[in-house]
């Protein structure tokens, strides 16, 4: 992991789907990328503010793995950072076997904590028709599995950029494996 670095940052002040690239982002403990939709401290995701909006975000940053894109890309898609709603892109990373609670340094100064999986949603199909089918998969157990990235809180504030290397610290064992939040 130690090549792990960040390609792209995204954000958007209003709701939609897609998020436009930036040259940086700003995250801010404990709410979320500066002048992003999703940051605060209660839920912001519009199915989440629907069920309970004093529920504690735990979506604050959504990160995905490029090679994702490479993925999909075999099966005949098209996915530019951005355009599945992350905050940030990554590579060199396997960020979906990262357990609960791993703190991501990005850059100099921000750190985020791991909170779980993003839960891939119909909006998905809507940006592409079949591409939901794409980044939800089965392992061996039939179990789904879902590859369209982690969700985390931002723990200390700090500018992300493109470049920026990705430092991974694991929490004490044992570990327990993402779940989607």
């Amino acid at each position: 992991m130690n090549s792990a670095q960040i390609t792209a940052v995204s954000s958007n002040g209003v709701y939609s789907f897609t998020k436009p690239r930036r040259e940086s982002i700003t995250l801010l403990a404990g709410l979320g990328v500066e002048g992003d939709v999703h940051a605060g401290v209660t839920v912001k995701h519009r199915s989440r503010v629907a069920q309970d909006p004093t529920r504690p975000n735990l979506r604050q940053v959504h990160l995905i793995h490029r090679e994702l894109f490479d993925e999909v890309a075999g099966s005949g898609f098209t996915v530019e950072p951005g355009q599945l709603g992350e905050n940030v892109t990554t590579e060199g990373i396997d960020l979906l076997a990262l357990p609960v609670g791993t703190l991501l340094r990005l850059g100099e100064e921000a750190v985020v904590e791991v909170t779980g999986l993003r839960n891939p949603c119909l909006q998905i199909d809507k940006f592409q028709s079949g591409l939901l089918k794409q980044v939800v998969g089965r392992d061996e157990e039939g179990r789904p599995v879902l590859k369209a990235g982690i969700m985390s809180v931002v723990r200390h504030g700090g500018t992300v950029r493109p470049g920026d290397p990705i430092t991974v610290t694991l929490p004490a064992p044992p570990h327990a494996r993402l779940e989607r939040v």
